[in-house]
């Protein structure tokens, strides 16, 4: 017979980065057992001026053949010079140059469908209402001829 242990949940708002990373360890070790090798890597690509200020960048991953773009940002004076568009393509390059199949993000109807449309990327999902009155999109793209 088993013996059980004796659990407790807790709800905890700022937990401990150990407390993520043995949960983090063990969905990838559940993962990578049915699957291709994940490959996690985090991606930071930054846009600097002429004295090293950060004008804008973009925060992704890559992960399992896919490249994730979490944030991308331009400063506002700086913006509609094409910074955008190049800070997509380093990330997509180097997406490709990791063996990445695919691009992913998600935006918000008063951010940037649009503009990621123009760059070949498709709305896969959406979350009406959130937030309140809002859309967020899912957006994908298939990178480098890839099939």
């Amino acid at each position: 017979m088993r013996r059980e242990s004796s659990f407790r949940i807790e709800i905890d708002a700022d937990p401990q980065p150990d407390d993520w990373t043995i949960g983090e360890r063990g969905l990838a070790e559940h993962g990578e057992s049915r699957s291709e090798p994940r490959n996690a890597r985090p991606l930071a690509i930054l846009l600097r001026d002429d004295a090293g200020n950060v004008v804008g960048g973009l925060r992704g991953a890559t992960v399992w053949g896919w490249l994730e773009i979490k944030w991308l940002w331009v400063a506002e004076p700086h913006r509609c010079a094409g910074w955008g568009k190049q800070l997509i393509a380093a990330a997509e390059c180097e997406g490709i140059a990791r063996g990445c199949r695919h691009a992913w993000l998600d935006t918000f109807d008063f951010q940037a469908p649009d503009f990621y449309a123009k760059l070949g990327y498709e709305v896969f999902g959406t979350l009406d209402d959130f937030p309140r009155g809002l859309t967020r999109y899912f957006m994908r793209k298939r990178l480098g001829g890839a099939g």
